[in-house]
């Protein structure tokens, strides 16, 4: 895998304080996709704002991946958590860290297919402030799942905004 700036830039973002049970709260409630959560700013990083259709493209690019190989990952993860029949969790624990590993590994490669199949460069136009494109790209796709958890997206606002 290259190295990768949206990579980077999501390492960077997740890794802040409070970030990362935000993106999972907006994943669990609203059935968001993180990667594309973090996409959608690092457009906005870049100074690129996202319309409807730009956002369409974004989510089809990813939306068989996402529910052929992520989710069914995690939800192994996950299911290794709690006894399976005899299979303590101490017993399976490495198993565990193997499909975390795994599923980590279809999570960047989620990422660098979309930063190669859709450069920011070319799915938005430009926009001069920055954190205001960031709220902007980041309500237009998460209102289009639901209503969002405000204080999940103040705390991810927050954290693009320091960054």
């Amino acid at each position: 895998m290259s190295d990768s700036g949206f990579w980077n830039f999501s390492l960077r973002l997740y890794g802040e304080p409070k970030v990362a049970a935000a993106c999972i709260d907006l994943q669990e409630h609203l059935g968001v996709d993180v990667n594309v959560l973090l996409y959608v700013l690092y457009a906005a990083h870049h100074g690129r704002s996202l319309d409807d259709e730009a956002i369409d493209r974004i989510e089809a690019t990813v939306r068989e991946w996402r529910t052929e190989v992520v989710i069914p990952l995690r939800a192994i993860r996950r299911r290794l958590k709690e006894p399976i029949g005899v299979f303590e969790p101490r017993l399976t624990s490495d198993l565990r860290d193997e499909v975390k590993r795994i599923e980590l590994a279809s999570e960047r490669l989620q990422q660098d297919t979309l930063e190669s199949e859709l450069p920011v460069a070319i799915i938005a136009g430009l926009a001069p402030h920055v954190d205001d494109v960031a709220r902007q790209n980041l309500l237009r796709y998460l209102r289009r799942l639901g209503s969002p958890n405000d204080a999940a997206v103040a705390t991810i606002l927050t954290a693009f905004h320091a960054r």
